[in-house]
């Protein structure tokens, strides 16, 4: 590598190592792993490693993805609902992704989050002339993707929805 001064100001000159080449093609497709993990066989290993990579990946999602965050939390109770939410998340997650191959679609599970995100519902508040109101819910318009997405996966939204009911606990317990 160089840097050479041009007409058009520096540039960055390189050229591979033509006594390289071939080190670089022995080593394409090739895996080398370095582990204190004991094993009967090396299948048994890499199904260790690719576990590993699994669990990885699953925690990168949950950051990511789904963006559940690390929170810090002052009651047992709540530490464990965190947990819970996160893992129904990731289920959920590991689900649409069976889904959408079993479907052979070509969206990942993240463009789909992503595409089905801006998919909402809104409430629409008609005023009686008793004083009352009336209340429906309805889900905005899909886009030409969510569409095509929601055909693939073979989900019908409903024409609206029923009102949210009350809660009956009070939260601040909660």
């Amino acid at each position: 590598m160089a840097i050479v001064d041009t007409t058009d100001g520096p540039r960055l000159h390189w050229a591979g190592k033509p006594d390289q080449q071939q080190w670089r093609e022995a080593r394409e497709g090739a895996c080398l792993l370095r582990t204190n993990l004991t094993a009967g066989s090396a299948a048994e290993l890499w199904q260790k490693y690719i576990q590993l990579t699994e669990v990885e990946a699953a925690f990168r999602a949950l950051k990511s993805e789904l963006a559940i965050r690390p929170l810090v939390h002052q009651l047992e109770n709540r530490v464990k609902a965190h947990v819970l939410v996160a893992f129904l998340g990731y289920a959920l997650l590991v689900t649409l992704k069976h889904l959408l191959k079993r479907k052979q679609s070509d969206c990942s599970p993240a463009l789909a989050l992503s595409l089905m995100s801006r998919l909402h519902s809104a409430d629409i508040v008609l005023p009686t002339v008793e004083g009352r109101e009336i209340r429906l819910r309805r889900i905005t318009e899909p886009e030409a993707g969510q569409r095509t997405l929601l055909h693939t996966l073979h989900i019908h939204l409903p024409e609206r929805l029923d009102p949210t009911p009350k809660c009956s606990v009070d939260s601040a317990s909660a």
